[in-house]
This record gives structure tokens, sequence and C-alpha cells, in this order.
């Protein structure tokens, strides 16, 4: 057996070329770099806008995270090709420079120094719902948006780091819109927040921006019971949006099923088989939501005992 090490570079990040060719033919990349407002000197310029934003994306994809990769990825000449560097003696962006792409802040302009490439967050945000509406030929009948938040572990002194009891480390806590496999909201937060903080803002704009193309195509929101909250709910009333998010149980709630839950537990004993009923009812809370609202509950019984759940529910017809 014999090992040798004098081989040509080559790559593991083949999958590289698919990005590309998926990105030919939606233009992600370049309509992204259109997020930004570019204070440079066009006749200074190394690294244009595409490429810079091309090779944080890309490489992020490819499980770069750390600006400090791009020391080394710079002179991969598998990426430049995907990048769409046209000279190969070039060699890309390094740390630096895609730093003061990041980070440079909103009102900068041509009289700063280094950091001249300003971000628009409002165009990157309508960007995503953009490509999902352009993703359909034919309105859908029915949209359902879906709310969540999760942890982002943090491993160092990063800056808002707060220590996040119920997923037990220091994170941040990130809001996630979605709608099917699309991606329309990415917000990074801290976690020392309520989990449905921030949800509200971002649901209008979302849903302005759908019903402009889409007037007439309904609109469900869905989250756990993080999100049931007053606000989210009375807004999505008043603007014609129905919602289906969980509702934590509560002794008023497991009293209101309490039937329902004795006759599934009598069917489990006697068949051996999981048993369920659901339970419409009309509930309030004591201070905190501002009108009775529909709730059905779900009671089951499974082979570990009783499962009581519940969901505030609000829809145009009891389907």
């Amino acid at each position: 057996m014999v090992a040798r090490f004098d081989a040509a570079p080559i790559t593991s990040d083949g999958g590289a070329v698919l990005l590309r060719e998926v990105d030919r033919r939606i233009d992600l990349l370049g309509r992204l770099a259109g997020g930004f407002v570019d204070h440079r000197d066009p006749g200074r310029i190394q690294h244009s806008l595409v490429e810079l934003v091309s090779q944080r994306v890309l490489g992020l994809a490819l499980g770069y995270e750390d600006l400090n990769d791009h020391d080394r990825l710079r002179e991969d000449a598998l990426l430049g090709v995907v990048v769409g560097r046209t000279d190969p003696a070039r060699a890309l962006a390094g740390k630096s420079t895609l730093n003061r792409l990041e980070l440079t802040p909103e009102d900068a302009d041509a009289s700063h120094r280094y950091k001249k490439v300003v971000a628009q967050p409002a165009v990157l945000d309508d960007l995503l719902i953009t490509l999902f509406l352009e993703a359909h030929r034919t309105p859908p009948p029915q949209i359902w948006l879906d709310l969540d938040a999760t942890d982002d572990p943090l491993h160092g002194q990063q800056e808002g780091r707060f220590f996040h009891g119920y997923y037990g480390h220091y994170c941040y806590l990130p809001l996630y819109i979605f709608a099917g496999e699309h991606l329309l909201c990415a917000r990074l937060r801290e976690a020392n927040i309520d989990a449905a903080a921030g949800a509200v803002d971002e649901l209008k704009r979302i849903v302005r921006q759908i019903r402009q193309v889409w007037p007439q195509v309904p609109i469900v929101i869905r989250g756990d019971s993080g999100f049931c909250r007053e606000d989210l709910m009375a807004w999505c009333e008043a603007n014609d949006v129905d919602y289906l998010l969980g509702l934590a149980k509560n002794p008023r709630l497991v009293d209101a099923i309490a039937a329902a839950l004795e006759r599934v537990a009598t069917r489990y004993q006697a068949t051996g088989k999981a048993a369920r009923e659901f339970v419409e009812l009309r509930y309030r809370t004591r201070e905190s939501w501002s009108c009775e609202r529909r709730v059905v509950g779900k009671a089951e019984h499974l082979a570990k005992g009783a499962n009581r759940a519940s969901w505030s529910r609000r829809c145009r017809s009891p389907r």
C-alpha cells in the first residue's frame, strides 16, 4: 500500500455546483445583492457586491459559518467558479472584507473609511416573500403560516447571550415563519423574551405583501402555545386571518373536558386501544383575553395514561 500526497488540489464541496445551477434559475444571489447599497468607489473595487454576497451565502450553505474560514476559502478554485470570479488568478475576499459586508451600520455612506456596503433589511425581508409568491404558477387554495421559535446555541461570550431554562444552555431565540417549505421570516432575537415577541409585526408585513398579489386567498396562522397571545389573536381577528394555536392546559380547561376524559378512559380499559374525543367549547381567560373564543379540547387515553391538550381556534367555518 502506497500513500501519496502530491495530487492536484481537490475539493469535497462539489455540491456547490448544484447550488449555482439553482441560483441561475431564480437569480437569488443577484437579487439578494440588490438589497445592499454600495458606496464604494467603483474604480477601486476588487470584489463586486454580487461576488461578496455569493461568497458568504455559498460558504454558509457549504457549512463554513465562521468568517475565518474564508482566509483559506478565498483560494478555493471551485468556490471561485461558483461565485463567478472571472480572473482565476485573483483570490476571493478574505475575512476582513466579508466582515465589513456584514457589520456596516445602516447610516454608513461614502464618507466612511472602511464600511461602505449598507444592507437594507426591508428589501431583504421582502425578497423571501417574493420568492414564495413566484414559486406558484397559480394562487394556492389556502396558505398556512407556521410560526416557531427555537434555540440557537451559543458557545462563547456573544453579545446578548442569555441562559434559557427550557433549553438548558446559553442561546439566541430566533423567530421563524414558514409557508410549507418556504421560509418567509428568520429574525434573530435574544433569548430573554417571550417566544411570540415581534410576531405580530412580522405577520403584518408578510400578510400585506401576500395580499397585494393574492387578495382572495385565505390565510391561517399556526403555532404552539407560545404564540397563543392576545395581541396576535386580536390582530388576526381584526384582519380576517384565521388561526390555530396551541393553548396550555390549566385546571379550568381540564374540568371542561372531564366527562370526555372519563369516557375515553373507559373505552381504553375495555379495548386496550388508544381512545380519543374532541370537545368544542367557549373559553376566556380571567384577565389576558379581551373576549371569549372558540377552543377545541382533546381528551385522549393511551397506554401511558390520560393525555389532555387544547387548541385555541378561530376559523370562518367549523372545519
